[in-house]
């Protein structure tokens, strides 16, 4: 997400920081850039209206025309009021209740409501320590309560069952009254969609908000729908007293206008953002983190927390010992780095998060596909542990067997012996008392392609 944003804001930035001053009239021209950045990222024309408004303000003032540096201070206007527009700072989930502490899930068809509440009860479980239980008051499509009880298996929540004949108010109701007596700490009640906005869909699930009282309703948005967001998140606003936002499929192409434009028209903080398909793809959402992304600056602090939660370090402190007494860098070695990065969300996951990606040339991004991992990882599963251990050994026969097996091509399987190959010899002029930066520079070039400037993930 904010690709096409990031570009333009980020060139935007570059021309104004190589200026000695600012006048009215450069700044005019940023601002021109600036809003034009935000017409195509489909933001809100009355939210982009605002923004402008209060960055010129504060632009042509003294802040920034008698700054040292005012290109920076320019940048640092546009941060704050981006910050600003997003919500200033993380809002959590208020859970504060007797439990079950009820939390009711709305939005529109296909906006990622029930994975959204898979992923939610995951991290609830995982990151919060809550027991949980999950229902689907959807009646009128009989695959969402499967999909909502497959995702509950998936996570361990508690599944309440439901079927197309019930009231869906009596299914919540059932549903709260048996999380009470599981001694449940939280509920999210799914509800149903349809693919536009409806007054039946607004009035059954306001009779369900009245039936079953919840201390949060959330209100999920797809954040590739741009201005049709808007539309989505006043009308629903006004039906419900929306305690906060899911921002789903954030991970896809788009273009950023809906985690600019809701925040301010629904008055509600945006408290989660999906970042995947999978149940652990949901990250809390950090104003000043994402402003940081969207300015081309990346978000270093998130990344430190994405590799101290997910990274095995007992693992990658075994590997440091074992380089650093001189032994070989094996294929067994590379399989558990190629593993750590996709825990990390592979390849896409981290470039989203270092800073300066804006500036890569659309060439090598698109070079950037975590399937090469995938493949990576299929080749070294079918060599055998002698194989893995003393990939010296692998010839002709070896190499037909191990491409055959993994599905995969003999050039494939060449590509990866050599690439191996560089980094074991980079790991032992690493073991011999080389430093880090030699160890970089020696991998540089032959590391898959995304990688090249790199070295090793971790």
């Amino acid at each position: 997400m904010f690709d096409s944003l990031s570009e333009r804001l980020t060139s935007t930035v570059k021309r104004l920081r190589g200026q000695a001053r600012l006048t009215e009239d450069n700044i005019q021209d940023a601002l021109r850039e600036v809003r034009m950045a935000l017409l195509e990222a489909d933001v809100a024309l009355p939210v982009l209206k605002d923004f402008i408004a209060r960055v010129k303000e504060r632009a042509v003032g003294k802040e920034v025309l008698t700054s040292l540096t005012p290109g920076q201070a320019f940048i640092k206007v546009v941060n704050d009021e981006l910050v600003a527009l997003m919500g200033e700072a993380n809002e959590g989930l208020d859970l504060a209740a007797q439990p079950p502490a009820v939390v009711l899930v709305a939005g529109l068809q296909g906006a990622g409501k029930t994975t959204s509440i898979g992923k939610l009860a995951r991290w609830l479980q995982e990151k919060a320590g809550k027991s949980v239980m999950v229902v689907s008051t959807d009646v009128y499509r009989p695959a969402a309560i499967e999909q909502l009880e497959t995702l509950a298996k998936e996570t361990g929540a508690t599944f309440f069952p439901s079927t197309v004949n019930e009231d869906p108010v009596k299914i919540a109701q059932a549903a709260v009254a048996e999380a009470r007596k599981q001694l449940k700490d939280v509920l999210l009640v799914d509800t149903a969609g349809r693919l536009h906005i409806d007054d039946d869909m607004m009035a059954e699930i306001k009779r369900i908000h009245g039936a079953i009282n919840p201390v949060e309703t959330l209100f999920v948005v797809d954040s590739m729908t741009g201005q049709d967001a808007a539309n989505t998140a006043r009308a629903f606003g006004e039906a419900l007293p929306l305690t906060g936002v899911v921002l789903t499929k954030a991970d896809g192409d788009a273009r950023g206008g809906a985690a600019l434009s809701v925040r301010q028209i629904t008055g509600r903080p945006i408290k989660f953002m999906g970042t995947g398909e999978k149940t652990t793809a949901l990250e809390p959402f950090h104003p000043d983190r994402v402003a940081s992304r969207i300015l081309g600056m990346g978000d270093i602090v998130s990344l430190v927390e994405e590799a101290q939660e997910k990274v095995d370090h007992q693992k990658a402190a075994k590997l440091a010992r074992k380089i650093k007494r001189g032994k070989t860098f094996d294929m067994e070695d590379l399989r558990e780095q190629l593993l750590q990065m996709q825990k990390m969300g592979g390849l896409s996951g981290l470039m989203d998060k270092l800073p300066g990606v804006a500036n890569i040339p659309e060439a090598a991004k698109k070079q950037m596909d975590d399937r090469q991992f995938d493949r990576m990882i299929a080749i070294i599963n079918s060599m055998t542990p002698q194989e893995r251990r003393h990939p010296d050994i692998i010839k002709g026969s070896r190499k037909r067997r191990i491409a055959s097996g993994s599905g995969t091509q003999i050039q494939e399987v060449n590509r990866l012996m050599k690439q191996h190959l560089q980094m074991r010899k980079a790991m032992k002029k690493f073991g011999k008392g080389g430093n880090m930066k030699n160890m970089m520079r020696a991998m540089k070039g032959r590391l898959p392609p995304g990688m090249g400037g790199g070295g090793m993930p971790f």
